[in-house]
């Protein structure tokens, strides 16, 4: 058998991406040395961005397997490296594609991202739950997902997804999205915090800086989708969002009792306010199913909170607007919900055959399968005199 060629073994590395950045190890000048004796044995250095990166193994394995998979190697002899500071600066210029100034790449003309921003008028109705579950809806469908957990004060999504207690890697002042298993990236000031248990005390200028840090400090990629976690009611981020995203779309989450509903009315009121559009409208813990029923084969729905919040919410919205909002689902209370969360297995991925799990899928496909309207959205158009 004849030695492979080193063209051969680089056109292998190519394949093998870096598991934060999502972008080749070759392109991002990670491979450092390369070289293959007479017998087959192929020598490698990899150069990681960081000494402690945390994916290291997966590198390993991901190299490993893609030399290994090559007609005449016979073994590797893999050495993981640290990039030196030039090194990581040269890095930076790479993910920044050469720009001085940092901007939020969501914000471009030229951006073909959907970012989607879930809101609430009150805590406790499931918006981040929801949040999560849609982002791994959308990551199944294949597209690449991302999570900004802007809900400052009460940041949940890292534990929603597992990675509560993984901290971001740093490159120069760029900082990488954390993957989850999933493939979903996310991002959350909990995840910059210096211990998990300290407590965020900031107001509004910081509130700012910090949401445009997670925007614009951060490196996503070519993301298809990216929501945004907000917080509760009609504060700072909300506001600060429709300033700097005015074309994300807003989904107002919301419980069936009366309440619940009147605020959530004004969540979407101020989406509005700020020339975003609503494309929607999640009634979350709609009703519980009876297992009891269920065991025998019937359909027996008890409106723990009510009933009709959701459909009067989307009904009240779209008479505001002037256009439609619709009601995009009724997600009923199951447990496993609630354990998912709490495991870092949201309920689409754990069991997705779940009544609830349906629901949210059914949002997911809704929301991705149309393309942005103009309706209720900023033009930036100036009124010229004659």
């Amino acid at each position: 058998m004849s030695t492979p060629e080193l063209d051969t073994l680089r056109t292998a590395l190519d394949a093998v991406q870096d598991p934060e950045i999502k972008r080749p190890i070759t392109e991002l000048n990670m491979v450092d040395t390369l070289e293959v004796d007479d017998a087959g044995v192929v020598s490698v250095t990899v150069l990681l961005t960081v000494a402690g990166c945390p994916l290291k193994d997966t590198i390993t394995r991901d190299v490993n397997a893609a030399l290994r998979a090559v007609d005449g190697v016979t073994d590797v002899d893999l050495t993981l490296g640290v990039m030196t500071p030039e090194q990581r600066e040269g890095l930076k210029e790479i993910l920044s594609d050469g720009k001085a100034a940092k901007e939020i790449p969501f914000a471009q003309p030229g951006s073909l991202t959907k970012v989607i921003a879930v809101a609430s008028g009150k805590g406790g109705v499931g918006k981040s739950s929801v949040t999560v579950n849609l982002a791994l809806a959308m990551a199944e469908q294949g597209l690449k997902v991302g999570i900004v957990d802007a809900d400052i004060y009460g940041h949940s999504v890292p534990a929603m997804l597992g990675v509560a207690d993984v901290r971001p890697t740093q490159v120069e002042d760029l900082i990488m999205p954390v993957p989850t298993e999933s493939g979903v990236s996310v991002i959350s000031i909990g995840m910059l915090k210096p211990r998990r248990e300290q407590v965020v005390a900031w107001r509004g200028p910081m509130l700012d800086r910090a949401l445009v840090q997670m925007l614009a400090d951060v490196y996503w990629g070519d993301l298809d989708a990216l929501l945004l976690d907000l917080p509760p009611g009609t504060g700072d981020i909300a506001i600060s969002l429709g300033q700097h995203l005015p074309s994300s779309e807003i989904v107002v989450v919301t419980t069936p009792q009366e309440a619940a509903a009147e605020v959530a009315e004004r969540a979407g009121t101020m989406a509005s306010m700020m020339h975003q559009r609503v494309v929607g409208v999640v009634e979350n813990m709609s009703y519980l199913l009876c297992e009891h029923c269920a065991a025998e084969g019937k359909d027996h729905r008890i409106d723990v909170f009510g009933s009709g919040g959701g459909a009067r919410v989307a009904e009240t919205l779209g008479a505001r607007f002037g256009y439609d909002v619709p009601l995009l689902a009724q997600v009923p209370l199951d447990t496993r919900l609630r354990e998912g969360g709490d495991a870092g297995t949201p309920i689409v991925a754990a069991d997705p055959t779940a009544p609830a799990a349906q629901e949210l899928a059914k949002v997911a496909t809704a929301l991705t399968s149309k393309g942005r309207g103009l309706a209720g959205m900023q033009l930036g158009l100036t009124p010229t005199g004659r």
